[in-house]
């Protein structure tokens, strides 16, 4: 029997999960589950809330549901592996594609930085974290990963000061021909890692020149292809999760 509930509707609410909790719906959740879910008293839902796992609730309401009858909790709270995702942002659509994806692959943390090649330098915080929820609650996802406000990519290296996490730096003119074993090199000396997929038009000259002086730093060849970015998104969470994160076990 599996594990997760594939059935049942899961909904991220902002509130404390306890048995006997009544936590009110906001008037979207409550269109969500009435309307378009076609849901009504008694239905049951699960809920989480990023901090205190997930709970059986049913929906209570006369009219439309208007609250969420809390009963026991189906699984406890766990932790995200501690990956930040670091990335030039996009444009609209792939940025949600990439946004749910890193979310999928479990990121702890979505970070955005300004380069001198970056397109788009106006981000929608909000809109992202919507992303990082809806994410969480299709896929069965109990932690949130946080999502950092943009600063410029010369800042966020300034604030690894210390260089004590592992800075992997998807560089397609790296000369490592197997990406696996080079992140098996670094493991045991990594204390988190902080994974930075460049803008479509790459780092320029001065950007790459204070990149190679970073501490703790592995440049990684994604193969011999180009990827968009957001490809390059999964396709870096992946090996970095294998190797590094809570896919390898204990």
């Amino acid at each position: 029997m599996s594990r997760y509930d594939f059935r049942s509707p899961r909904l991220f609410v902002d509130a404390a999960l306890a048995p006997g909790a009544q936590v009110p719906l906001e008037r979207d959740q409550s269109n969500y589950l009435g309307n378009v879910l076609r849901l009504g008293a008694g239905a049951a839902v699960l809920a989480f809330n990023g901090r205190d796992g997930e709970w059986r609730a049913t929906i209570a309401g006369r009219k439309r549901p208007d609250a969420l009858e809390v009963a026991e909790q189906t699984r406890p709270q766990d932790r995200l592996p501690d990956i930040a995702y670091v990335f030039a942002p996009l444009k609209h659509a792939r940025l949600d594609y990439m946004a749910q994806k890193a979310v999928e692959m479990g990121a702890g943390r979505l970070q955005p930085v300004l380069t001198q090649h970056t397109q788009v330098h106006r981000l929608n915080t909000d809109r992202m974290r919507a992303n990082v929820i809806e994410a969480a609650e299709q896929c069965g996802i109990l932690s949130l990963a946080e999502v950092g406000e943009p600063m410029g990519l010369d800042r966020f290296l300034a604030s690894r000061a210390g260089g004590e996490r592992l800075l992997v730096f998807c560089d397609e003119d790296a000369e490592i021909a197997d990406p696996v074993a080079a992140l098996q090199a670094a493991r045991d000396a990594a204390k988190g890692v902080d994974l930075l997929v460049g803008p479509e038009g790459g780092f320029s000259t001065e950007e790459r020149a204070l990149l190679l002086k970073q501490p703790n730093i592995l440049r990684l060849a994604l193969g011999p292809r180009i990827m968009r970015a957001d490809t390059a998104a999964v396709a870096a969470l992946t090996l970095v999760q294998a190797v590094m994160g809570d896919w390898k076990g204990n």
